[in-house]
């Protein structure tokens, strides 16, 4: 058994799943594309005040993801990234990829030096589920498996929350 700097057991530290659904009023195509179009995930990627400065996307699977992300100049305005690769896609349905903190070009980066916990995930397992809806709606399901419980979960929570926020703004305007 390992621990980390703080004493505690790594295989004791409680983990939940992050999950969030919610209802898109737009078709499933468009939902899809939000997701997988490097130009429509940069209208949306990130919290309020947050904007997307760069996306770089290889869609398949196997190919890799970078997504950027730039803080507002009140909390500093610096970029942060985080990149993965797609495990599983099935056109218009599904999305599965790993995520992790990284730098500009992708590259995983421990998370201690942006200033996360020693319990903050190395890896997040992602899952985004599209379905369709009546004609011209999509329920989106997200899941982030294996998160340590605690203020770092509820943090990452009201953030995707946020996002899908402004998903849901991006392709009202579309």
């Amino acid at each position: 058994m390992t621990q980390d700097n703080q004493g505690v057991k790594k295989d004791q530290i409680k983990k939940q799943d992050l999950v969030v659904t919610r209802i898109i009023d737009a078709p499933v195509e468009m939902v899809w594309k939000a997701w997988t179009d490097p130009e429509h995930v940069m209208l949306w990627w990130g919290p309020k005040d947050y904007t997307s400065p760069a996306c770089k996307i290889d869609l398949r699977e196997g190919g890799k993801y970078v997504f950027s992300m730039r803080a507002p100049k009140d909390q500093g305005g610096q970029d942060s990234y985080s990149a993965g690769v797609y495990k599983k896609i099935v056109p218009m349905e599904r999305l599965e990829f790993s995520q992790s903190l990284a730098d500009k070009d992708g590259n995983k980066i421990d998370a201690a030096q942006v200033g996360m916990p020693p319990d903050f995930p190395k890896e997040i397992p992602t899952v985004v589920v599209f379905k369709k809806i009546k004609c011209d709606m999509t329920e989106l399901t997200i899941t982030e498996y294996d998160w340590p419980v605690g203020q770092m979960f509820v943090y990452f929570l009201a953030g995707l929350h946020q996002s899908i926020d402004k998903l849901d703004e991006s392709l009202a305007k579309a």
